[in-house]
């Protein structure tokens, strides 16, 4: 099994990650075009309540599995690592079939009562079987990327994407005739299968590799892992109250939104459509980066974890600004993009032009939230996951009260929902980087700080002046890519020039290191 150094799997990941992204934007045009935007609004609905249940499920483990396999491995003790698999298997298998029942039993009362649209009944009860699924995915996830392999993940998320993608059209098309609901349903069911053939291909690596075998043996070391169980628990609670917050804050989202929407007038099948436009059509696009930030969060726990284990606080300062600037140079390109060609952007993936003036309202701060995943992933390796939970708490909380202020007045709407969003991503970014600062003494590196403004700046005004020579309307996609693809060029050879990006991470670069000298 081949272990990769931080920056070259962190590398290896953003290139599966930019694949698994253009694949999820395929998937969704699909969608959108298919069975609508009031489809995509139910469909939106119902994603939260999986969020929350597989947060339930998994209990933070993935990111306890990671760094305690990282530490083992620097240690060379294989049978601790046997003992963290079985141990995390054994919770996850138990607390799956727990929620996913419950999630079962529950969809009547959610549809009617919680999201007031009887719809969502069935996009919730398609999605069900996905949790366990996932939980016994992140599993094996998490040992691999405790031995810092990040190959299996990479090609495991690719997989995911091509099976939903070929099956969604055909599913959603197929249940269309029924109504709306049931193609929402039929697109939770694409989710479903593509999760399981990923699934299968991790398993089939985990085999494949034969590094630890997991039946020899199993119920004595289940036995004997008490104290494992308890050094999962002891990092993985914490990590679970942070990500358990962000997905109740998820949860409570949808339904904060209608329940606002319905006091400023707006009626029920219009907040969901709305609700779509705003979660399934607008924030998707400016998630775009987010396979960047979130292959360094993968890349960082491992990592920092070995380095701290190793008492190694320069290599610690050292990835964690790695991380940083890597954060930095892809969010001020997706900003760039984002904020001058939202409108034709929206228009030829989801004919929906009226939608980019959320994109256009949250991409400027959507800079801060590609740092807080690198941020959230250093506190978790230093074990101050705890820290990360009550800043997530704060965030949300300001959020939810924030919609229902915002979301709920007239003249704003659903645009107050989106102001909310952004005004938590912010709190939560600034409470992590103070964090840091407070308990490593952690400092940006101010000139590369003010180079990347510089160059975003720079950019945005090249790139306007291209949009309006090349474009000659909303719809016009030979212009669109033309003047993207040379705002994208000019922004990485002013990388190049200040020196934000350089020789010795295009080397690190998968496929193309090795043509760089």
């Amino acid at each position: 099994m081949s272990k990769q150094t931080f920056l070259r799997g962190t590398l290896f990941l953003i290139l599966a990650g930019l694949i698994t992204k253009v694949l999820g934007f395929i998937n969704r045009i699909v969608m959108v075009r298919v069975m609508g935007e009031e489809g995509v609004g139910l469909y939106m609905m119902a994603v939260p309540t999986l969020i929350l249940t597989i947060t339930l499920t998994r209990m933070g483990l993935p990111v306890a599995i990671s760094k305690m396999v990282a530490e083992a491995d620097a240690e060379g003790n294989r049978q601790k690592i046997k003992q963290i698999l079985i141990v995390s298997l054994s919770i996850t298998t138990v607390l799956s079939v727990i929620f996913t029942t419950m999630m079962i039993v529950a969809a009547p009362f959610l549809s009617k009562e919680v999201f007031t649209d009887e719809r969502t009944f069935y996009p919730l009860v398609a999605i069900a079987p996905v949790v366990s699924i996932v939980a016994l995915s992140s599993v094996l996830r998490g040992y691999f990327q405790g031995l810092q392999n990040m190959r299996p993940s990479a090609y495991s998320q690719v997989i995911e994407q091509i099976v939903r993608i070929c099956l969604v059209a055909v599913l959603t098309g197929a249940f269309l005739p029924y109504g709306v609901e049931y193609a929402a349903a039929g697109a939770m069911i694409s989710v479903v299968l593509g999760e399981l053939a990923s699934l299968l291909f991790m398993f089939s690596m985990f085999k494949m590799k034969k590094r630890v075998k997991v039946r020899s043996g199993f119920f004595t070391y289940l036995k004997g892992g008490r104290e494992t169980f308890n050094n999962l628990m002891s990092i993985s609670l914490p990590t679970t109250g942070s990500q358990l917050i962000g997905s109740l804050s998820y949860f409570f989202e949808p339904i904060m939104v209608a329940r606002s929407l319905a006091i400023a007038g707006v009626a029920t099948t219009l907040a969901t459509k709305q609700y779509g436009h705003l979660t399934g059509l607008a924030i998707p696009l400016l998630f775009l980066p987010t396979f960047i930030t979130y292959s360094l969060q993968v890349s960082l726990v491992p990592a920092i974890s070995e380095a701290h284990a190793q008492k190694q606080y320069k290599q610690i300062q050292h990835r964690l600004s790695q991380a940083i600037r890597l954060s930095m140079v892809a969010g001020g390109l997706s900003v760039v993009i984002t904020y001058i060609f939202a409108v034709p952007l929206m228009d030829i993936m989801y004919n929906a032009p009226h939608v980019a003036i959320y994109v256009q309202v949250m991409a400027p701060f959507f800079f801060f939230y590609y740092f807080q995943g690198p941020l959230a992933a250093a506190l978790q390796a230093l074990d101050l996951a705890k820290a990360a939970m009550i800043n997530s708490f704060i965030g949300a909380g300001v959020k939810l009260l924030a919609i229902f202020f915002l979301a709920s007045r007239p003249e704003l709407g659903i645009m107050g929902a989106a102001l909310a969003i952004v005004i938590g991503i912010l709190l939560v970014t600034l409470l992590h980087f103070a964090t840091l600062v407070k308990a490593i003494g952690f400092s940006l590196v101010v000139s590369d700080f003010l180079k990347g403004v510089t160059s975003i700046m720079v950019t945005g005004f090249i790139g306007h002046f291209l949009y309006q020579t090349f474009s000659s309307s909303s719809s016009d996609i030979p212009g669109t890519i033309l003047a993207i693809s040379v705002t994208s060029i000019i922004y990485i050879v002013i990388l190049l020039l200040f020196g934000l990006i350089n020789r010795h991470d295009l080397r690190r670069m998968p496929f193309i290191g090795k043509f760089i000298r």
